[in-house]
């Protein structure tokens, strides 16, 4: 089986989990563990994924259980959303108290293509220094693989509108010690663009009830107190009928926020221009500093493009720096209870350290 990039670079490994030929953009994260929710994310939909870590599958795979309709307990999905699985190494024994079935019985079972025995951190190296590229692996004999297509909201969101109750306000601390912000009786819309499932489980968590809206879904006759927009595939370019509705949504006062995606969009909604990064945000180790002060925060990304500086509109203000580029990683409105990042709050190391962001939109609602 080999790994072959669009520059033509390829790499030579073993097949795991299913055995059929795939094309995809070659993605990577850096991670040394998660690689059950990285599987699930929606926003590696269509995507071939490399892991840097090298050892992977030593704790299998935690229950599909779903807790409501449609959320998981556990994972950021009910399926896999990559098309492709890089990995230097990975283990068929595996030993974990949540554990019900192995790696690569998961990927038999979704049907997902995986190489292992590839140099997974110069194959990163390459990445990360020459940009995102398409890539195909194909099994030995097996013929080219159809042409990639890019995936979207539309493939990944629900299909029709979803409530979830709000639970008892849980007691969750963060890292300063403080308590997190719990917002009992308030219900949130949630454009779901490609939503991973920690997020419903953090706001519903906090004592909020969720209106889970498809990405398209004119939520703005509904009877709601703050909107979020989450994660997903593909671009702006992609849901122009979000937009529009975000932008009834910014002539008001209702707290909004997006992350990843949903950022993006309330990017666009502002008038915002968006640019390539040259070198993508992909893993859980980008540094961000709040602007304002001197705090910083590791943070999980998997994003390819940013807001250029100049396009701001002077009523907004930078939320997030990136610490590595200098990028804009967020936006926050100077006046109103608007704001968004690239990164994903809800994703936390050791103590609840990056949830700042959701905090303050919780207390706002």
């Amino acid at each position: 089986m080999k790994l072959r990039l669009e520059n033509g670079m390829e790499f030579q490994g073993w097949s795991f989990g299913c055995a059929e030929a795939v094309s995809g953009e070659v993605v990577f994260n850096t991670s040394m563990v998660g690689y059950p929710e990285q599987l699930t994310d929606a926003t590696y939909s269509g995507q071939i994924l490399c892991l840097t870590y090298p050892l992977i599958g030593n704790y299998g795979v935690p229950s599909e259980n779903l807790i409501a309709e449609s959320l998981s307990e556990k994972l950021e999905s009910d399926r896999i959303h990559p098309k492709g699985l890089i990995v230097f190494d990975f283990c068929e024994q595996y030993s974990n108290w949540e554990a019900e079935k192995g790696l690569e019985q998961w990927m038999v079972e979704q049907k997902l293509t995986g190489i292992y025995g590839i140099d997974t951190r110069e194959l990163t190296k390459i990445l990360r220094d020459k940009g995102s590229m398409k890539g195909e692996i194909i099994p030995e004999g097996a013929a080219k693989p159809a042409e990639a297509v890019k995936a979207t909201p539309a493939d990944v969101c629900c299909k029709e509108v979803i409530v979830y109750a709000a639970q008892p306000a849980q007691d969750v601390e963060n890292i300063n010690g403080s308590k997190a912000a719990t917002a009992a009786g308030k219900k949130v819309v949630l454009v779901d663009c490609g939503v991973k499932h920690s997020i419903i489980r953090n706001l519903i968590a906090r004592g909020v009830e969720v209106i889970r809206v498809p990405y398209d879904y004119d939520f703005t006759t509904l009877e709601y107190d703050g909107v979020y927009v989450s994660n997903g595939p593909g671009c702006p370019c992609d849901c122009p009928q979000t937009v529009e509705n975000l932008k009834k949504v910014l002539a008001g006062n209702k707290p909004l926020f997006g992350l990843g995606l949903g950022f993006h969009l309330i990017a666009e909604a502002v008038g915002c221009e968006m640019q390539k990064l040259l070198h993508p945000h992909r893993g859980a180790n980008q540094p961000v500093r709040k602007e304002g002060t001197n705090r910083s925060y590791i943070t999980a990304q998997n994003v390819c493009r940013t807001v250029k500086p100049a396009s701001v509109p002077a009523d907004w203000e930078v939320f997030f720096t990136n610490l590595n580029d200098g990028s804009i990683d967020g936006l926050r409105h100077k006046t109103k209870p608007f704001a968004g990042t690239n990164f994903s709050p809800e994703v936390c190391v050791g103590l609840m350290e990056n949830v700042t962001p959701i905090d303050e939109f919780i207390t706002k609602l």
